[in-house]
C-alpha cells in the first residue's frame, strides 16, 4: 500500500492554522509557521489570518514564500505531522495557482543573470593599488 493510499492519522474537524501549516509540510517547524501568520504572509479567505484561527475543510488558505504564492484549498484536517505523500492529502493547490507559479519559474529561468554582467570580478591587491596611487596623483593635480 502506497502512502498516498494510507489513511491520514490525527484527522479532526478543526485545527489551528499554525498546527496545519505545520503537518501539512508547508513550514518545518510551529514556531516558523507562526512566524510567518505573525508578518502576514498568510491569508484564510482572504483574510490576514492569527495563529491560533481555526482552520475547516473548504478553507482558502493563500502562502507568501519569498516570491513566490500559492493558493491551496484545505481537504482534510491532521495533528499529526506525516510523511510528504499524506501531506499533500491535506490540501489541493488551485489551477490558478499552479499557473502563476509556473510563469513565474519561467520568467526566472529565462531572465538575464546579475552576475553575468561582471566581466572580471573584485579586484585584485594589483588593481586596488593602482587605483590608490591613481586617486593620489588625480587629487594632486586638482589642487
Amino acid at each position: 500500500m502506497s502512502d498516498t493510499e494510507r489513511p491520514i492519522p490525527g484527522l479532526t474537524d478543526r485545527l489551528r492554522l499554525d498546527k496545519w501549516l505545520w503537518a501539512a509540510r508547508f513550514f518545518k517547524t510551529r514556531g516558523l509557521a507562526a512566524d510567518e501568520i505573525e508578518k502576514g504572509r498568510i491569508q484564510v479567505n482572504d483574510l490576514v489570518a492569527k495563529a491560533s484561527r481555526e482552520l475547516r475543510a473548504g478553507d482558502r488558505v493563500e502562502i507568501r514564500q519569498g516570491p513566490i504564492i500559492k493558493t491551496v484549498v484545505v481537504k482534510a484536517l491532521s495533528t499529526v505531522r506525516g510523511p510528504a505523500p499524506q501531506a499533500q492529502q491535506l490540501y489541493e493547490e488551485t489551477p490558478e495557482s499552479v499557473q502563476l507559479r509556473q510563469q513565474a519559474q519561467e520568467q526566472r529561468r529565462l531572465g538575464a543573470e546579475p552576475a553575468e554582467s561582471i566581466e572580471q570580478g573584485r579586484p585584485t591587491k594589483r588593481d586596488r593599488r593602482k587605483l590608490a596611487d591613481w586617486q593620489r596623483w588625480s587629487v594632486s593635480i586638482e589642487k
